[in-house]
């Protein structure tokens, strides 16, 4: 049987690639489509009489976009930026009337119905301000839409913050959902990376217009998730000259000496950030930019000390160790991250607008392991450098027609390892990790961490969008988007031992020997898909319809025989290579949205939702020739990857409430299920000779029900808050994929069962407050509660030892973050100052880590066998941080 393909076989060359990326941005440009950062406008115009006024015109000031209304009095702008925006109404002979502050979200309408009234006075208008309504009767699933303003008031820094502080989101986790079921967007383009579906990018509050979060169903155009989306939209510049900035330090302040370690000290800068964003008008015509930086530095809250440096030695046999270390007390949990944005956007052609956009991410970080508490210098440090770039053309047809292209590059490039070169002689002079159980309880005391990793991934993403306001009722939205990436994961050289005249020897290499050697492996999977949807709106009901076409090609080879994968059974059936098979997927998608009264709304949604899973699940450990000496009761392999995965699927239904109780108060209820099908998980292959190995497939399966009620308070006053409420049911088979093949590879029962998920946090509130004096002060507060994640209790130690998986449930925690902040003026600067509080409570314990015994993270039934664990400060929660800055902007 042919190896199966080497990079050589599967790479395309970097012309092939550019070549089939500029064919399918030709092949989208004829038929772009809407950006999920723009709005809608819309509503009527009448006389008092409520007779309709024709042709009145509606400016949205400071911009060339208006309309004019039909012969009922209706109009409608397309193509807003997500913002806040003052509206000019008029009509001849009547008095003019301004809306201020109307606020437009993506992917959104906003109506606002105006009366004008006969003028009195020549050139007399009426300026008012708009208030948000309490009830949104366009929505048909549950959209939460977050604008700088807001974000800017709370004691968040980034878009991870924000996001977990939605309904129905637990830790990353979208109602009940496992990780990396979450498409990202920024500008309404992807940002994920398709081998872990995960975020490329790490996005500061500073550079966010608005942020979307749509925790349930959605809409056709989003795709490649199946449990929520998160857009965000980046600020763009002004025909203004602005700057703005913030500076802060702080450090971590718990107070508990026994749980955090070596925190005694207050150091103002453990913790520091600067940020400075500069944006407004270029030298060119009608050419705006924006260009905004960021250096964040952080030490953490866990220390080790240099008692030992990595060359160390110590003699085993009369356990004398002669430490040469500094005894300095050392950070073990750094970041130090820069990231920038830039941004150039041109309108000098009519109805045309072209802009550039770049954000880059650089981070430093270390992982804290305790067993080198006495040996710090031997942690591997992890680089990533994130790269997000592309063209947006935005072309305005006609005010009921525009499309738009966008063209984008997603680089991510993850590395962890101690040193450049697998070469370096540093390598060989430290050597691997020694330690000594009867020392300090197994601390490390000589080597550094041999470990070497990198992922690297490149995507080329082109998508369209094309909207049309066919009629007043119809709006028709189509897309093409396309997204061909070059992934390459593994082991870039290796050091491994060998015995050289008995004695452990360590050997290193940069090229793979042996099949089962580690070495970095490349592929080139392919993803397409079209949508096409009708947002029909007829007075206040609204009904989104459409259907996702989806194609998935992972581009790489499996054996067809899967009981013979190596052709190492003499006798059995030979088995050769093919290709995958291309994977298509239907995802039909409907809700809407009706009035009961004119303070209430129902709403319903339902929607089929796919999702490839993360392509390291496909790639990792596909080769299958390592079975060759496979035999019955021998040498495990590890679960098999499995490069024809076809795509996860989740069903989900909604249905929810909306309703104004009063003028300054509201509530949203929603009922939720999802049916999870085809979710990856292991499979035991039995090969002709009577062995078993796992293999990934799609074979778990999950449910997921609940419901959430959202309280919003208009402001009242200086008062603003919100309060939301989560119970859910999250169960299926199995947490994680590989979890069947860990319990048959314990001697456990590994048949489908029906548990709780390990992230199934039945009980979740969030709360916030803020009360803001315009100008002068503001203070704001976030209160979280939870009922604390399933964990599987254990009687004693040893084999069979656990009960039921998950039948426990871990402490439920509370967390109370503070933001305060005085603002003043000086000279050209609007100034503030402001102090942060996370964690005031100083709460150690929110779903991490516990004893199976006790259920506790604080004590075990066994102190002596688990004492290195009981004195690991890792295990608990991140303590109390204070942090105080300056923040400033141009008037």
């Amino acid at each position: 049987m042919p190896s199966l393909p080497e990079s050589k076989f599967i790479i395309k060359s970097a012309d092939y690639r550019l070549k089939w990326f500029i064919i399918l941005t030709l092949l989208l440009i004829p038929i772009e489509l809407l950006s999920q950062t723009t709005g809608k406008l819309s509503g009527r115009i009448t006389d008092e009489s409520g007779e309709p006024l024709v042709g009145a015109n509606v400016v949205i000031i400071g911009t060339t976009q208006g309309a004019a209304t039909d012969l009922e009095g209706y109009y409608s702008i397309l193509n807003l930026r997500a913002g806040s925006y003052n509206v000019r109404f008029g009509y001849i002979g009547y008095q003019a009337k301004v809306i201020e502050s109307i606020k437009i979200n993506s992917d959104q309408t906003t109506k606002i119905d105006v009366k004008l009234q006969i003028m009195v006075i020549e050139g007399e208008e009426v300026t008012i301000t708009a208030e948000r309504p309490l009830v949104e009767f366009n929505q048909t699933s549950s959209v939460a839409s977050i604008s700088k303003e807001e974000i800017n008031l709370l004691p968040v820094q980034d878009l991870n913050q924000i996001v977990n502080l939605q309904a129905g989101v637990v830790d990353g986790h979208f109602r009940g959902g496992r990780i990396g079921e979450v498409q990202y967007q920024v500008d309404g383009v992807t940002v994920n990376n398709p081998f872990n579906n995960s975020s490329t990018l790490l996005l500061d509050k500073s550079v966010l217009q608005e942020v979307q979060v749509i925790s349930g169903t959605f809409d056709a155009k989003y795709g490649q998730a199946m449990s929520g989306v998160v857009n965000a939209v980046l600020r763009s510049g002004s025909d203004k000259f602005e700057f703005s900035g913030e500076i802060y330090g702080g450090d971590y302040i718990p107070f508990d000496d026994k749980r955090y370690p070596n925190n005694k000290d207050i150091n103002p800068i453990t913790t520091h950030n600067l940020q400075l964003t500069i944006s407004g008008p270029t030298y060119l015509p009608q050419t705006t930019f924006l260009l905004s930086g960021r250096r964040y530095f952080s030490n953490g809250w866990l220390y080790g000390q240099r008692r030992f440096v990595p060359t160390d030695k110590y003699d085993v046999d009369n356990m004398i160790f002669s430490p040469t270390g500094d005894n300095e007390i050392v950070p073990m949990s750094t970041t130090r991250e820069w990231s920038g944005q830039f941004k150039v956007t041109n309108a000098s052609l009519s109805r045309v607008q072209l802009s550039y956009q770049a954000i880059l991410n650089r981070i430093e970080s270390k992982y804290y392991n305790f067993s080198l508490r006495l040996n710090p210098d031997g942690v591997k440090p992890n680089n990533t450098n994130s790269l997000t770039h592309g063209i947006d053309l935005t072309q305005t047809i006609s005010n009921e027609m525009f499309y738009k292209i966008s063209v984008r590059q997603n680089y991510f490039d993850y590395k962890s390892y101690m040193y450049e070169s697998v070469f370096d002689p540093r390598y060989l002079d430290a050597g691997e990790f020694k330690s000594e159980a009867n020392y300090e309880d197994g601390a490390v005391v000589q080597g550094v961490d041999l470990g070497r990793y990198l992922q690297k991934t490149n995507s080329f993403v082109a998508k369209g969008d094309f909207t049309w306001q066919l009629n007043r009722n119809n709006m028709i939205e189509l897309g093409l988007e396309g997204q061909i990436s070059e992934i390459s994961f593994g082991s870039p050289g290796f050091i491994s031992t060998t015995n050289i005249a008995g004695t452990r020897v360590l050997v290193a290499k940069d090229q793979p020997e042996k099949l089962e050697d580690p070495r970095v492996e490349t592929y080139h999977p392919k993803q397409f898909a079209f949508y096409l949807q009708d947002r029909i709106e007829m007075g206040d009901l609204v009904v989104r319809a459409g259907v996702r076409l989806e194609h998935y090609d992972a581009n790489a080879f499996i054996p067809d025989d899967l009981q013979n994968p190596a052709n190492a059974i003499s006798g059995a059936p030979s088995s050769e290579l093919k290709k995958t098979t291309i994977k298509f997927a239907v995802a039909p998608r409907l809700g809407f949205s009706f009035p009961l009264t004119d303070r209430a709304s129902i709403y319903f949604a339902y929607g089929h939702f796919y999702q490839m899973p993360g392509l390291a699940d496909l790639y990792s450990n596909s080769n299958y020739l390592i079975l060759k000496d496979l035999q019955d009761g021998g040498i495990s392999y590890g679960t098999m990857g499995n490069p024809d995965l076809k795509p996860q699927l989740t069903v989900q239904y909604e249905v929810g409430l909306k309703q104004a109780l009063s003028q300054m108060l509201g509530y949203e209820l929603t009922f939720f299920y999802k049916d999870i099908r085809d979710l990856l998980g292991s499979e035991f292959i039995s090969t002709y000779a009577a062995a078993d190995y796992p293999r990934l497939t799609n074979v778990d399966f999950g449910s997921v029900y609940g419901v959430t009620i959202a309280f919003t308070q208009r402001a009242f006053g200086p008062l603003n808050t919100s309060l939301d409420y989560t119970m859910q049911f999250a169960r299926g088979n199995s947490s994680d994929p590989y979890e069947t093949a860990n319990r048959a590879a314990s001697g456990k029962d590994s048949r489908p069962r029906d548990i709780s998920f390990g992230w199934d946090q039945r009980h979740t509130i969030n709360a916030t407050a803020t009360w803001i004096v315009p100008g002068d002060y503001s203070m704001s507060a976030i209160l979280r509660f939870g009922s604390g994640m399933p964990y599987t209790p254990a009687i004693g130690t040893g084999f069979n030892a656990d009960l039921e998986t998950n039948s426990g449930s871990k402490n439920g925690f509370v967390l109370i973050d503070l933001r305060a902040e005085k603002s003043f003026s000086l000279g050209i600067l609007e100034m503030s100052t402001f102090v942060r509080l996370t964690n005031l409570l100083n709460s150690h314990f929110v779903n991490g880590f516990i004893f199976s015994e006790t259920g506790s993270p604080d004590y075990s039934v066994n102190p002596i066998a688990d004492r290195t664990m009981l004195a690991n400060p890792g295990r608990f929660h991140e303590p109390r941080k204070v942090e105080l800055g300056i923040s400033f902007r141009s008037k």
